[in-house]
């Protein structure tokens, strides 16, 4: 709905529109602020503390240059190929190995050591690796210990010290030298070559058990010298043999069989049972001997040979003429 009207003096006509919406002006632009520098880390700490920490991060940052220029020349194997012209240089003036001298071979074959040691022969004396020559020398079953060293100008100088044989070892139907603790010295030949004369043990582990065994016969020194082996059943008794052909059977158990052991001596004093034909000793029941004598001559077996009939009419099986001739004492 409009009104109209007339001004004064007739100059002119003004129309007045209601319900129309007044014009608005544009807002202003929002003034951007202004960010607020950052704060630094070190802006709460007083400033003799501000100035050490810039030191110290100044000075970490010059280590971790000169490690990386140390990684890389090390790569590069300067200060190995520095130090071996070096080493040749003072090879040159006289220095270098000429001569090498082996002490302390008995037993042991001199070739192992000999091509350990020669290894280094023309070497500058600087540049040879003695604990190489030491370790190379130490793999061989012989070598228990050795000791190796420079004498300059020109002599690498090997000492040597041999493991001392305790007992001979069979397993898998080989014969092995071993030492006092079980370690393999040498492989021996079943045949061609006398053997030493040591003790045999035979048995998985027996070669662990040669200790065991020198106490056991410590107890009984007078039987030693007739001892000709042992064998290790079970992996917990021995079986002792004599060199007269005897086998005593001793009981589980260390202490067990020293008694047992110290019994057969004394028994052996008084009533003689080596050297008369026996096969068996069985001392594995305390407080008892069980003998089993030697199989008897074939004219003998032949005599035993009847066998009576079972009660099905079937020929009973031979018994064994020792097991049957078995006896305590």
């Amino acid at each position: 709905m409009s009104r109209s009207g007339t001004m004064d003096g007739g100059q002119g006509r003004a129309m007045i529109r209601r319900g129309a919406q007044p014009r608005r002006r544009p807002p202003a632009k929002a003034r951007a602020r202004k960010k607020a520098p950052a704060r630094s880390p070190f802006a709460s700490l007083p400033p003799p503390v501000v100035a050490i920490a810039r030191k110290v991060a100044n000075y970490a940052l010059v280590a971790l240059l000169i490690g990386g220029v140390a990684a890389g020349v090390w790569a590069m194997r300067l200060p190995q190929m520095v130090g071996t012209a070096a080493g040749e240089a003072v090879g040159r003036a006289g220095f270098a190995v000429k001569k090498v001298e082996i002490t302390g071979i008995d037993r042991m074959d001199r070739g192992p050591v000999e091509d350990a040691a020669f290894s280094a022969q023309e070497l500058a004396m600087p540049l040879v690796d003695l604990a190489e020559i030491r370790g190379r020398l130490l793999q061989q079953g012989w070598v228990k210990d050795a000791r190796v060293s420079r004498r300059l100008p020109d002599t690498l100088v090997i000492d040597i010290v041999e493991r001392e044989p305790a007992a001979i070892w069979q397993h898998r139907q080989r014969l092995h030298l071993i030492d006092a603790d079980g370690r393999v010295i040498a492989q021996l030949r079943l045949a061609g070559t006398p053997l030493p004369d040591l003790p045999i043990l035979i048995g998985p582990n027996a070669n662990y058990q040669v200790a065991a065994l020198d106490r056991l016969l410590a107890s009984s020194p007078q039987l030693k010298p007739m001892l000709d082996g042992a064998t290790w059943v079970g992996d917990r008794r021995w079986d002792i043999r004599f060199r007269s052909g005897e086998t005593l059977s001793l009981p589980e158990g260390e202490g067990q069989a020293r008694a047992a052991l110290a019994e057969f001596a004394e028994r052996d004093r008084t009533m003689r049972l080596l050297g008369q034909g026996m096969l068996r000793f069985d001392m594995r029941n305390p407080g008892r001997i069980i003998v089993r004598p030697a199989a008897r001559p074939a004219a003998d077996q032949a005599s035993a040979s009847v066998r009576p009939a079972t009660d099905n009419g079937e020929e009973r099986p031979p018994a064994s003429t020792a097991a049957a001739d078995a006896r305590s004492i």
